[in-house]
């Protein structure tokens, strides 16, 4: 459990839906703002491979953020 909040700080404490929600949307966005950065990044042929693994990192981080924060929400964790 400590490891998780060391690693996804932000997906714990939600106390009721709206919270939820807004940590759920934070992840989105902070999501979409890097990849639109790592896409205009990846126009450059020589970083295009490192942009995308860097890409798929990102996308898995946000799932498990908003899979936390969820999981946190319904008390599944402790």
């Amino acid at each position: 459990m400590d490891l998780l909040k060391k690693y996804f700080p932000y997906s714990f404490g939600a106390a009721d839906v709206a919270s939820l929600v807004i940590k759920i949307l934070v992840y989105v966005i902070a999501g979409a703002l890097v990849g639109v950065l790592l896409g205009l990044l990846a126009a450059v042929p020589v970083v295009g491979i490192l942009v995308g693994i860097v890409g798929t990192v990102v996308e898995i981080y946000v799932l498990a953020g908003i899979v936390i924060a969820v999981l946190d929400y319904l008390k599944v964790l402790k």
